[in-house]
């Protein structure tokens, strides 16, 4: 599994840093939010409905996989607040669809991943700004989510000691990723306000 995460990672931030970069260089700050059809290319139909379908079974893979830490927190939160809830730790098992395994369901984790996709696919289709505003929330979640917390688990699991080579290198690496991430939610801070200002 491990190898797996790391080579979609890895195949998945190739192609990010190749549309962007190809994207910035072909056209600087004009580059559309939207490659597709940003440029007021619509033909041929078959190939852009392909791209889209294609992007849509990308994100519905990466919105599960990205939202797992959040359904996991809101598990846990409500088991502790509610220790006794059959609502919230019961589970039900179903046997009877046909050519299905026995599936075991919790009433909460229904219901509350359900509201939390409704409401964020809400929040993205009433905002105006949904790229911009992209940027914003890639750019607070990247460090914590993807840097901080993976190589704090990796120091306190390999037991790392303070101001050893390794230490310091991956102390150095956060501080980078961290410069990275402050310099991308000003700059879409920025987009956002010049987004606003324009319409």
């Amino acid at each position: 599994m491990k190898k797996a995460s790391m080579a979609a990672i890895f195949i998945t931030t190739f192609f990010y840093l190749c549309c962007g970069c190809f994207g910035y260089a072909a056209f600087g700050s004009l580059a559309p939010g939207n490659l597709l059809t940003g440029f007021g290319f619509y033909e041929p139909y078959w190939l852009i409905d392909f791209a889209n379908a294609c992007i849509i079974l990308h994100l519905v893979g990466a919105y599960q996989i990205y939202s797992q830490p959040v359904f996991a927190f809101g598990e846990r939160w409500f088991t502790k607040k509610f220790p006794t809830s059959r609502f919230v730790n019961n589970f039900y098992t179903f046997k009877n669809i046909p050519l299905l395994p026995p599936l075991k369901i919790n009433l909460l984790r229904v219901c509350f991943r359900t509201a939390y996709v409704a409401s964020t696919t809400a929040v993205a289709i009433i905002f105006p700004y949904f790229n911009d505003v992209l940027g914003v929330l890639g750019a607070l979640n990247f460090w914590p989510l993807a840097i901080y917390f993976p190589v704090e688990m990796y120091m306190v699991q390999n037991k790392i000691e303070n101001w050893t080579r390794k230490w310091i290198v991956l102390r150095i690496f956060s501080l980078f990723c961290f410069l990275v991430t402050i310099i991308s939610l000003v700059a879409s801070i920025e987009g956002l306000i010049s987004a606003k200002s324009s319409s």
